[in-house]
């Protein structure tokens, strides 16, 4: 049976999560792009239904057969262009629940935090996600006025990252900042205009990198506690959010290798 109709009460519920840029209301992250269904089923997170245009259904066929539970449902062409967030889709579409971390579970062994600070951009965000992985960092914490990262835009920049990295969202940040100060983290933020160069700072030791948002930068309530952190450009007075954190996490990463 091919779907036609978007008046389909599942159909209804993931255009809703896409629009708001979030979980459906049920938990479930919307995961567009065989990429991101293939990072969900090898990082072990449950996959309920996949929403498959009609043109594509034997490739979503394959990828899912033989996993237990797993309902493909096929959607005309049409109906799936109208649904799908990006204008250039693979004609899927997963639904996946993502791990529920918790706030604990950022700071283990030898902690290495991002905080984004009103990154709103999903594209930012998910690309921090991405690079925080691939350096080792051993989580993430979106503070509030931040941007979902399971916004589908947000997911597809992290290209899996964001179901394996542990993450918090929506804490305040004075509360972020006295969990930082508990776990004796040293606190650094990125700033342009900073004394302390990059090279400068000992980021072997447990610490957190603050991100700031693309318009506002770093909240007072976190540079109140924080050391100001610079890196050292040539022509150019700052960087992107996610090139800025990429920079910072990579010399966190390398002075960690060098010490190991």
């Amino acid at each position: 049976m091919v779907l036609t109709s978007p008046k389909n009460p599942l159909l209804k519920e993931v255009h809703k999560a896409i629009a708001r840029g979030a979980l459906t209301g049920d938990g479930w992250a919307v995961a567009e792009s065989f990429h991101l269904l293939e990072e969900a089923l090898r990082s072990d997170c449950p996959v309920r239904t996949v929403l498959a245009a009609e043109s594509v259904r034997t490739a979503v066929e394959t990828h899912v057969r033989r996993l237990p539970g797993v309902r493909v449902l096929v959607l005309a062409d049409e109906l799936f262009a109208r649904l799908a967030s990006t204008e250039a889709s693979q004609g899927v579409i997963a639904l996946v629940r993502p791990p529920a971390w918790k706030l604990e579970q950022l700071f283990r062994g030898r902690s290495l935090v991002v905080v984004l600070d009103g990154i709103q951009d999903p594209g930012n965000a998910g690309a921090i996600l991405r690079v925080a992985e691939a350096f080792g960092a051993t989580g993430a914490l979106f503070l509030k006025g931040s941007v979902n990262p399971h916004n589908p835009k947000a997911m597809r920049a992290s290209a899996g990252s964001v179901f394996r990295l542990p993450l918090v969202t929506g804490l305040d940040g004075e509360l972020a900042r006295a969990a930082l100060e508990q776990q004796r983290l040293d606190v650094y933020a990125a700033m342009p205009a900073a004394r302390r160069n990059l090279a400068d700072a000992d980021l072997t030791r447990k610490c957190a990198i603050v991100i700031g948002g693309e318009g506002r930068g770093i909240s007072e309530k976190l540079r109140a506690g924080a050391l100001d952190l610079r890196i050292p450009t040539a022509g150019v007075e700052s960087l992107n959010a996610s090139v800025a954190a990429g920079v910072i996490l990579y010399e966190a990463h390398r002075q960690r290798a060098l010490r190991a």
